[in-house]
C-alpha cells in the first residue's frame, strides 16, 4: 500500500475568514474542480498556487469559489497547472536529465537536488518524488554535472556518508510555512516540530508554553488520514538530525520564541496571563522576600556570608557580567556537509548577540538551576554537618 505525504499537507498561514457556504467549497471538492489529485492539490497548497482559508469559527479550511474563477481564468489550465505539480521520482527523473538512476541519487544526496514530497511504498520505505520543472532548471543550470566526471566537491561529500534529502525537504518545507504566517506563536510552531521533545523542553522551558505552541501547530489540509505509522514518519522526517542544522534550529526557535514573548504571552488556565519574564531575567533574578526573612532571623549566621557574596560579585565585576557563565562559546557555526538549512529568520525586534543565543542553547537549563539556587533562602545546618 503506497501512503502519500499529501497527508501532512499544512494550512499555516491560511486567511481566517468568515466563510458562507454558498461562497466555498471543501478541499476535496476543489481538487476535482481544478482536475487535480490529492497529492497534486497539495504540492500546489505547498507551493503557494492555491489559497486555502480557515473559518473564524474553526473547522476544516476551504477553497473560496472566487479561487476556483482565478484558476480556471488562467492561460493553459488545467494543464499548465498540472504540469507546475507534476512529480517525477528517481528512474524518470534520470530519463530527463539523460543519466543513469545511480547518478541521479547522488545528485540528491550530495543535495544538488531537493525532493518536494515523498511516499511510502509497501515495504515503508521512504520514496522521494522531484518537481518535473525544477529538474528542468537544474539541467539548464548545471550541465557540466551531468556529463563527465563528478567533480572533487561532490564525491568527497558521497564519501562522507552525506545524504542531504531529508534535511533539504525539511528546510524547504520549514522555510515555506515560514512564509504564511506573521502570527510569532505560529511560527515558534512550525520551528518546535523539527526538534525532538527533550531538545524542545530545553529550548521551551514552560510547559504553558509547549501546550499552547502544541495546539497551533499546522494541520493537515485533507485531515488527518492515513495509518498511525506514515505519520509517525512524517513526524520523523521533520526532525532535525545533523549537529548543524539542530544548532540552527534551535537558534532559530530561540529567537522566534523570544519574539513571541513580547508581543503576547501564551495563555495560561484561568485566564491567567501573567507576564512571562524576558530571557535576560535569569541572569539578574529579583530577590525573594523569603530570604530577607530568614536573614533577619539568623542575622548573625548571615553575615559571613554576606561577605563571601560580596567578595565573589567584586571579584566576577571585574572580570566581566558573564565570564563565569559563557565560557569559551564559539562566535560562529561550523560549516555543514550538505547546503546550509538557510538563513536565520530574525524577529522584527531587536535580536540578541549570536553569543548569547549560542550560550542559552547550551546552558539554560544550568544558568536556570544556579538562578533559582541564589533565590532560595540560606539553609540552616542540620546536626551533624
Amino acid at each position: 500500500m503506497n501512503v502519500a505525504e499529501d497527508v501532512c499537507t499544512e494550512t499555516t498561514g491560511a486567511t481566517a475568514v468568515g466563510v458562507p457556504a454558498a461562497s466555498a467549497m471543501a478541499v476535496s471538492t476543489a481538487a476535482q474542480e481544478v482536475g487535480l489529485k490529492r497529492g497534486e492539490f497539495a504540492i500546489a497548497v505547498h507551493l503557494g498556487l492555491i489559497r486555502l482559508m480557515v473559518p473564524r469559527n474553526g473547522g476544516r479550511p476551504m477553497v473560496g469559489r472566487d479561487e476556483i474563477e482565478r484558476l480556471r481564468s488562467q492561460d493553459g489550465f488545467p494543464e499548465a497547472l498540472r504540469e507546475r505539480v507534476r512529480t517525477v521520482g528517481t528512474a524518470e527523473g534520470a530519463r530527463r536529465l539523460g543519466i543513469s538512476p545511480d547518478r541521479f541519487t547522488r545528485f540528491a544526496r550530495a543535495g544538488c537536488l531537493t525532493p518536494i514530497t515523498f511516499y511510502l511504498n509497501r515495504y515503508r520505505a521512504i520514496v522521494w518524488l522531484y518537481l518535473a520543472d525544477e529538474l528542468t532548471g537544474f539541467a539548464a543550470r548545471e550541465p557540466q554535472l551531468l556529463t563527465g566526471r563528478s567533480p572533487g566537491w561532490l564525491r568527497d561529500r558521497l564519501e562522507g556518508g552525506a545524504d542531504c534529502r531529508a534535511g533539504n525537504w525539511r528546510s524547504r518545507r520549514v522555510e515555506r510555512l515560514l512564509s504564511l504566517t506573521e502570527d510569532p506563536w505560529a511560527r515558534v510552531a512550525v520551528l518546535a516540530d523539527t526538534l525532538d521533545p527533550v531538545q524542545l523542553a530545553e529550548v521551551v522551558d514552560d510547559p504553558y508554553e509547549r501546550a499552547y505552541v502544541a495546539r497551533l501547530r499546522p494541520e493537515p489540509a485533507f485531515g488527518p488520514t492515513g495509518p498511525v505509522w506514515a505519520r509517525e514518519t512524517m513526524a520523523h522526517l521533520m526532525r532535525a538530525d545533523e549537529p548543524d542544522e539542530l544548532l540552527w534550529r534551535r537558534v532559530n526557535l530561540i529567537m522566534e520564541l523570544d519574539n513571541a514573548r513580547e508581543v503576547r504571552p501564551a495563555p495560561r488556565p484561568g485566564g491567567d496571563r501573567r507576564a512571562i519574564p524576558s530571557p535576560g531575567s535569569e541572569r539578574a533574578p529579583a530577590p525573594d522576600p523569603r530570604a530577607d526573612a530568614d536573614a533577619d532571623a539568623d542575622a548573625d549566621a548571615d553575615a559571613d556570608a554576606d561577605a563571601r557574596s560580596k567578595s565573589r560579585s567584586r571579584s566576577r565585576s571585574r572580570s566581566g557580567p558573564e565570564s563565569d557563565l559563557v565560557p569559551g562559546v564559539p562566535s560562529s557555526v561550523p560549516p555543514s556537509p550538505c547546503p546550509g538549512p538557510g538563513p536565520v529568520h530574525a524577529p522584527t525586534g531587536a535580536a540578541e548577540p549570536v553569543v548569547g543565543l549560542l550560550a542559552r542553547i547550551g546552558l539554560r537549563r544550568r544558568t536556570s538551576r544556579e538562578a533559582n539556587r541564589r533565590q532560595s533562602p540560606p539553609r540552616r545546618a542540620t546536626f551533624g554537618e
